[in-house]
């Protein structure tokens, strides 16, 4: 068994038209270029998780929904977590807060980070997030990326549709520091658990 930490790419929204597969492959891509930490894709798509309807969080009781068991082991398996987030009236979208909620002691004492996109590159977003990761017991890194106005309409389909290839100069270093920041404390939390 590696002692490499193992980082979830987790895409927060399942929209039909969501443009979050854009940034987080590209994410993905900078992550997998790595050797200090292994990466995979998680997408709340494949999760189908229904609205949180459990007697009390799985702090206090186990689940009893079958969706939500499969996703509480899933997210187990991993030592950090980065979210790729669109911001929805200045939070998060509501399949990443119901997935957040569907767990708890599996988040526990790991770091997470964000890449955020829209017009203020989801900085707001990623604010509540941070808030909401403390509230399950995350540690939350001081890097993230944001792609944010000329740069996101450079990208969107809405705008001119480029390749995120095209504004990654502007990404890189902040991307570098995100992974940075999260094989630390990924090694740190896991030692610390250990």
């Amino acid at each position: 068994m590696s002692d490499t930490p193992k980082i979830a790419l987790i895409i927060g929204s399942t929209r039909a038209t969501r443009f979050a597969d854009k940034p987080a492959q590209w994410m993905l891509k900078q992550a997998k270029a790595r050797t200090d930490m292994e990466v995979e894709l998680v997408d709340l798509r494949d999760f189908d998780l229904p609205l949180f309807d459990e007697p009390a969080s799985n702090k206090w009781m186990p689940s009893s929904d079958p969706k939500a068991i499969a996703w509480q082991k899933k997210i187990a398996e991993f030592d950090g977590y980065i979210f790729v987030t669109a911001e929805y009236n200045h939070s998060i979208t509501g399949a990443l807060k119901n997935a957040l909620d569907q767990a708890y002691t599996e988040w526990n004492r790991k770091p997470m980070g964000a890449i955020g996109y829209g017009g203020v590159g989801a900085a707001r977003a990623v604010e509540h997030l941070r808030n909401i990761a403390v509230e399950l017991d995350m540690v939350p890194v001081h890097g993230a990326v944001h792609i944010a106005g000329g740069d996101f309409m450079a990208v969107h389909p809405l705008g001119a549709n480029g390749p995120i290839e095209s504004i990654e100069d502007h990404l890189m270093a902040s991307a570098t520091n995100l992974l940075d920041d999260m094989v630390w404390w990924a090694n740190a939390t896991k030692a610390a658990r250990g």
